[in-house]
């Protein structure tokens, strides 16, 4: 249940960053609560792309599903 609660909230934040030329996806989240997550296209080489991970979809997971503990980039 919580990886569909993950998997729904990165639905929402998607059609930002496909509207950049790239993409997310999500790979794993482990017993901590880290969501391991993948960016693609555009995203995936952008010299920003921690930051992307960092404020922007950490913090949005964080809010929405409240036992994210972190996300990291794969």
């Amino acid at each position: 249940m919580l990886e569909e609660q993950v998997k729904t909230a990165l639905d929402n934040v998607r059609p930002s960053l496909q509207a950049d030329g790239g993409d997310v996806e999500f790979v794993s989240i482990s017993e901590d609560g880290t969501v391991s997550v993948k960016l693609t296209g555009a995203c995936g080489g952008c010299p920003m792309a921690q930051m992307t991970i960092k404020m922007g979809i950490e913090n949005y997971l964080k809010k929405e599903v409240p036992q994210v503990s972190a996300v990291v980039g794969v």
